[in-house]
């Protein structure tokens, strides 16, 4: 539940920032609120997209055996763990122009009055995010070791909304405690840890399927420290693949991915000049507010 609410919450505050920079920028002036339907419209169109691939992973699910359906849960579990990490590296190398690439590409719609390259830019970026949210929930709700109900799944999805927009309002506020430098370095590490996690539900199943051989299993056993049939241990599981007693073959699986992630962070940064990509992200333009 956890993970599904901190995964909404997230990728909701992007989707967020993204129309929230249009939807200013088209505010500020009489020509560009012509544009605002168009916008809107940008919105929806990217939603229905986002949830057109979440009824073809529901339906491709439904199609196949139970081995058929293992194996799907592997891949979904690998190939959110992947976005994920392509996502943080995104936003350290873009993050810093994002404000002034999706400003252009408005700018250009706006003279030449084609309405609907708005119209298809917003739906992208919606789409983009709502994709990826798609993905990340499908892949964690099925690396679970049991299964959740529905409900508490929506639930959690609704609380994750709500929060992104509190803590959009909260950023807004340009704060000193909260700003979008801080968000995006937390939710940065918590993203990377999340993937991590499933990563390591991917090398459960794997090895349940006789597919990766443990090597040693276990390495050692901590569950007198901290089993994850506890609060905090679940915790742990769900958001950073901590385990008991792991196989040797999952621990070196686990410290591959952070020496990939941690080359591909240095390699971020090196192409971005001065600070970070996500350091000053800012919203609201100089003569409109929101």
């Amino acid at each position: 539940m956890e993970q599904v609410a901190f995964i909404v919450w997230r990728e909701s505050v992007e989707a967020l920032l993204v129309v929230g920079i249009l939807y200013a920028w088209l505010r500020a002036s009489p020509e560009g609120r012509r544009g605002l339907p168009w916008l809107w419209g940008g919105v929806g169109a990217g939603l229905l997209l986002a949830g057109a691939l979440a009824l073809v992973l529901l339906g491709v699910a439904s199609w196949l055996s139970d081995t058929g359906q293992e194996w799907f849960q592997i891949i979904m579990a690998l190939v959110a763990c992947a976005l994920v990490v392509q996502m943080v590296i995104w936003m350290r190398q873009h993050g810093r122009s994002l404000r002034r690439q999706l400003e252009t590409g408005a700018a250009q719609n706006l003279g030449g009055d084609h309405w609907w390259g708005l119209l298809v830019l917003v739906m992208i970026a919606v789409a983009r995010e709502g994709s990826e949210t798609v993905v990340f929930l499908y892949g964690t709700v099925l690396s679970a070791p049991d299964g959740n109900a529905l409900g508490g799944l929506l639930l959690a999805g609704f609380g994750g909304f709500v929060a992104a927009l509190f803590t959009f309002w909260l950023l807004q506020l340009g704060g000193r405690v909260i700003t979008w430098r801080r968000f995006f370095r937390l939710t940065e590490i918590l993203l990377l840890l999340l993937a991590g996690a499933l990563l390591v539900s991917a090398t459960d199943r794997l090895i349940s399927l006789d597919i990766l051989p443990a090597l040693m299993d276990p390495v050692w056993d901590s569950s007198s420290l901290l089993d994850t049939q506890t609060t905090l241990g679940r915790v742990l599981a769900d958001f950073a693949g901590y385990r008991a007693y792991p196989a040797l073959s999952q621990v070196l699986i686990w410290l591959a991915y952070w020496g990939v992630v941690w080359w591909l962070l240095r390699r971020a940064s090196s192409s971005v000049p001065g600070p970070t990509a996500a350091a000053r992200v800012q919203v609201a333009p100089q003569k409109s507010s929101f």
